[in-house]
């Protein structure tokens, strides 16, 4: 899962003003798809959907209490899941879709929220998300991802949250409480793999990727010895599983074997049964010797 804030640009991330840019580029992909007849969806929030663009644009640039000119107004937020993650939301774009909406409310804004360590939920974030479902600089054949506009303030009007401060829960001075993004990343990618029952491997996991990029020499090479050694356990045990798999197969095939070979000697039993069975009477080895001598005596046939 990929994370990240958007830096604030003089572009469609110029944060210090109204959302507008922001929200019309959130909804560039939709009428190409549209017209090609390809699943949509409108901007949601954490109870409704297929909210219209202009609600959006007005709530957030109506919610900035006490914010100066030069402030930030809001965020801009990128959740972009892999692909092995997406494969395992759903099997149609519309499913993929429902799956991420359920991840943003249920999982990430609530993580959000108590990322700030002021006693917040999710109820008290004021965002509105949207869905874009191609990546034209990617060549993977699922892209589906989630902008989020979050604003600076929080649903009451009264208390100002930045995800991009340096601040960690702090208990004095200026600004109390904080951000830990770090923390918010793991806890997120925690909050997906619950959700939605994913088998992380070491090597997609946030620690790992944040290590190979940031950590020292040693912590690297101790996380690669452990994905290195994870590796070797679950292929140790899939080729333990695939060979008690054909074990258990040529049992079978040999109780199969088994069980077929009696039922044909129970068949020649039955068949003889019916051969040697005459007028109710029991099959009699002697009297049939007998009657062939009578028929070679009168045929002038001796033995």
């Amino acid at each position: 899962m990929h994370i990240d804030f958007a830096p604030p640009s003089n572009g469609i991330y110029n944060n210090a003003g109204s959302c507008r840019q922001l929200a019309n580029y959130m909804e560039h992909e939709d009428l190409e798809r549209m017209e090609k007849g390809f699943y949509t969806e409108g901007f949601f929030n954490l109870a409704d959907d297929n909210i219209y663009k202009s609600k959006v644009i007005k709530d957030i640039d109506s919610n900035i209490g006490q914010l100066i000119k030069m402030d930030a107004k809001f965020y801009a937020i990128h959740v972009s899941p892999s692909e092995s993650e997406l494969q395992a939301m759903g099997n149609t774009e519309q499913e993929k879709a429902e799956a991420m909406k359920r991840y943003i409310r249920e999982v990430f804004i609530p993580e959000y929220a108590k990322n700030f360590n002021k006693g917040l939920s999710e109820t008290d974030i004021k965002f509105y998300g949207k869905m874009h479902f191609d990546r034209s600089r990617s060549d993977n054949e699922l892209n589906m991802h989630c902008h989020l506009i979050v604003s600076r303030k929080d649903q009451a009007n009264k208390k100002k949250l930045s995800p991009l401060t340096n601040h960690k829960n702090t208990k004095k001075g200026t600004v109390t409480g904080g951000f830990d993004r770090i923390n918010l990343f793991q806890q997120a990618e925690q909050g997906f793999d619950k959700l939605f029952g994913y088998d992380r491997q070491l090597s997609e996991s946030f620690e790992y990727a944040n290590t190979m990029k940031n950590g020292s020499i040693s912590e690297q090479i101790e996380l690669q010895e452990q994905h290195f050694t994870g590796k070797m356990k679950k292929d140790v045990f899939q080729s333990s599983e695939k060979e008690n798999m054909i074990s258990c197969n040529l049992d079978s095939k040999k109780d199969t074997n088994h069980a077929y070979n009696q039922q044909n000697n129970s068949g020649g039993d039955s068949l003889l049964s019916i051969f040697s069975l005459g007028n109710g009477n029991s099959y009699n080895a002697t009297q049939s010797e007998d009657l062939q001598v009578q028929k070679r005596k009168k045929k002038g046939i001796r033995r």
